[in-house]
């Protein structure tokens, strides 16, 4: 049971990282740092937009328009650190350890 905790555990970790490398990657393009055109970060950028807009959509549909600023990747940022917040506390740690009296 413990590695299914991980592995869920994992799995949302790595998720916000390619949330914020996502966010990170979108400022670079809009602000001109980085080339939109070359191969190579177009490729990531589609990668990253393709694995966060399935998440990212239903929540900017709820969200008021702010304009320029796109706040749904901070709210499924910290959907995601509550998510992990909660399995930490009431995943049952000792499933299968039992106490015997011999």
């Amino acid at each position: 049971m413990r590695s299914l905790y991980q592995l869920l555990d994992f799995v949302l970790w790595f998720y916000s990282l390619l949330l914020i490398i996502y966010v990170v990657m979108g400022l670079l393009i809009n602000f001109g740092v980085v080339n939109a055109y070359n191969r190579v970060v177009s490729g990531i950028y589609e990668f990253l937009v393709r694995i966060t807009e399935p998440v990212l959509r239903p929540i900017r549909r709820i969200l008021p328009n702010f304009g320029p600023v796109d706040l749904s990747p901070l709210v499924v940022f910290l959907l995601i650190w509550f998510a992990r917040m909660l399995m930490a506390e009431y995943w049952p740690v000792s499933i299968g350890a039992r106490t015997t009296n011999d």
